[in-house]
């Protein structure tokens, strides 16, 4: 059986174009029209990603994608919108969303993005060990990192991250004490060409800072390096 996947789009086209690649592609695709409709599927069925349009009625792309957070539905979301809009993307993965895609696309770009996607997210749990082993464990501060889990815990209550966050969080913490530069983290974490856009390296530490950081105004173990990039440290004793 093939990776589910949930397509929603208001046009009728888009969703015939796509879910005919997608299933040629290997894929089992869900439709649906409008937000709300796309809400009560991803509630009560179980997709590997979700395709998700910006611009639908009822709930509109942000509105969805914010409330399937919310929900504690961690299902990847790669965002469509027709804008060439920085404010629209960047809204979009502050509120959860994995990746965007700007309108016009070629099928054939859609089924390598989604395919990267979901590469990244089965490399991370495929051959997981039932049992959580302390040697796997990565420890900073009261943060405690566990790769083969693909668990995170803060101050002893697991968090919620997306796909996204966990791999950028494990790449700092892997890297801990080392400054790495923004390019490094999208060419890292973000596997494929990303035009450069180290925005959203810098909208995805600010997720993470609101999950671990006890004051995000004044950062104790994502760092800032002004000019360079961001560095993972162990918090100071008395901080």
């Amino acid at each position: 059986m093939g990776q589910r996947l949930l397509v929603v789009d208001d046009e009728e086209s888009i969703v015939t174009l796509l879910q005919f690649n997608l299933e040629q592609a290997g894929y089992e695709v869900e439709t649906a029209m409008d937000g709300k409709t796309a809400f009560e599927k991803a509630k009560e069925l179980n997709f590997d990603l979700i395709i998700l349009d910006l611009m639908i009625p009822e709930m509109d792309g942000l509105e969805v994608c914010k409330q399937l957070r919310q929900n504690k539905i961690s299902t990847p979301i790669l965002m469509l919108t027709a804008k060439d809009d920085e404010f629209d993307k960047v809204l979009g993965l502050e509120l959860g969303a994995d990746d965007y895609m700007t309108k016009p696309f070629s099928p054939r770009e859609v089924v390598a993005r989604i395919r990267a996607i979901l590469r990244r997210v089965s490399s991370s749990l495929e051959e997981k060990p039932l049992e959580v082993k302390i040697e796997t464990l990565l420890k900073i501060g009261d943060v405690d990192i566990f790769p083969e889990n693909y668990e995170v815990f803060y101050k002893g209550s697991q968090l919620e991250l997306t796909p996204k966050e966990f791999e950028l969080l494990l790449y700092l913490a892997n890297h801990k004490g080392r400054v790495l530069t923004r390019d490094q983290l999208l060419n890292a974490v973000w596997n494929y060409e990303f035009v450069g856009d180290t925005r959203i390296v810098d909208v995805h530490i600010s997720h993470l800072r609101e999950k671990i950081e006890p004051n995000t105004k004044k950062p104790i173990y994502i760092k800032t390096i002004r000019g360079l990039g961001y560095k993972l440290e162990e918090p100071a004793l008395n901080a």
